[in-house]
């Protein structure tokens, strides 16, 4: 039997993109280099209208978010997509050219739209080994997570877990994993911790700035007139921002400004706070951390949710302008840090360091409970 796994994701969002690294990385490990196959049927197929719907996503979620809205809630609802979406002939050609060439043990999406063209490729001609989705988003779910059909569906939290019963996804099918983070996580968490705040050790928050750098720079400024505290800026490949905002701290000590990086799990470890917008997998690898999460934006729709599960569990705060942002930090310090040692306490409730493990040891587990099935009954 081949040891392969294929992964499939898509650039529409970087939780997608996230989960599926940090699986291949787990079944590397595991299986051995290379026995992971991560792809992204769409980029595959259409490069070029790929890379034009990336950025109009982008745009829209930071620039027009009432119009991503509206677009996000016609996909929930529409009869028409899901039928589109299993009848791309090039994502079609893709995904049955990978199946093909690697002929893997298992298939799994960490984006929704490729289980209608999986489905399609099974009711025809083309034999389709297991199939899994992991789910990226919490709460605010698109029906496309679960339109398309799967073997299971591994969740990253018992809230987003009622919400597909609730949808009509049976329970046997629905497993709570956590999201998965790389191994790092798991590896570094018992060894790394922020300085005990009750003990005096300085506050350490952690910004980092998305796609979306809508009051990036004013919160900048309020920061760094906390002398009290100590400030880490990751403004990814921005190196406009990155130039700007190392001036702004060059007389400030306790700051650290970063382009990318492939620090952030031990900084999200090392950090008391995460300033940041509710993407998937910052808000995940965060709670994987253990550090609670200030969220300065929401994209309508999925990050809705994403926010909605820190609310319901008391991690964090809501702060969209930068005087909020250093309203619920200093909040959070006060008093020795008592409000920060309750985000903490909700955040542990949450923490799934393994996830990625437990999702591949699942899918292993039913993947040979379906072959002993298919052998009893021939």
């Amino acid at each position: 039997m081949s040891r392969r796994l294929l992964i499939l994701t898509a650039g529409f969002g970087e939780g997608h993109n996230a989960a599926a690294r940090a699986l291949a990385q787990a079944w590397d490990e595991r299986e051995g280099e290379g026995a992971a196959v991560v792809a992204d049927p769409f980029a595959e197929a259409h490069p070029a209208s790929n890379a034009i719907l990336r950025r109009a996503y982008l745009g829209a979620i930071n620039r027009l978010p009432w119009a991503w809205r509206g677009l996000y809630g016609w996909m929930d609802r529409s009869r028409l997509l899901p039928g589109l979406l299993g009848r791309l002939p090039g994502d079609t050609r893709v995904v049955h050219r990978l199946l093909e060439l690697h002929r893997p043990l298992a298939v799994v999406s960490t984006f929704p739209g490729h289980n209608f063209t999986l489905r399609r490729l099974a009711r025809g001609a083309v034999q389709v080994p297991p199939r899994f989705t992991v789910v990226t988003d919490s709460i605010s779910l698109n029906s496309l997570w679960w339109t398309g059909g799967s073997a299971a569906w591994f969740v990253p939290n018992e809230d987003s877990a009622a919400l597909l019963r609730q949808a009509g996804v049976p329970g046997a099918r629905i497993d709570v994993t956590g999201f998965p983070v790389p191994p790092i996580f798991a590896r570094l968490g018992d060894s790394l911790a922020p300085p005990e705040l009750a003990a005096g050790g300085r506050p350490r928050i952690l910004v980092m700035i998305h796609s979306g750098r809508r009051g990036a720079e004013g919160t900048a400024r309020l920061l760094l007139q906390e002398t009290g505290w100590d400030l880490t800026f990751a403004v990814g490949r921005d190196e406009g921002l990155r130039r700007r905002l190392s001036a702004l701290a060059a007389d400030r000590p306790g700051v650290t400004v970063l382009g990318w990086t492939r620090e952030i799990p031990r900084l999200l470890l090392t950090h008391h706070v995460v300033v940041s917008k509710a993407g998937g997998a910052t808000t995940q690898e965060a709670l994987a951390a253990g550090c609670p999460m200030i969220v300065s934006q929401i994209v309508p729709g999925q990050e809705e949710g994403n926010y909605e599960l820190l609310r319901r569990h008391g991690i964090g705060a809501l702060a969209t302008d930068p005087a909020a942002v250093v309203a619920a930090l200093r909040e959070a310090f006060a008093r020795d840090g008592m409000g920060w040692a309750q985000w903490r306490a909700g955040a542990a409730g949450l923490r799934r360091p393994l996830a990625a493990a437990e999702i591949l040891d699942r899918v292993e587990t039913r993947v040979c409970g379906e072959l002993a099935s298919v052998r009893g009954g021939k």
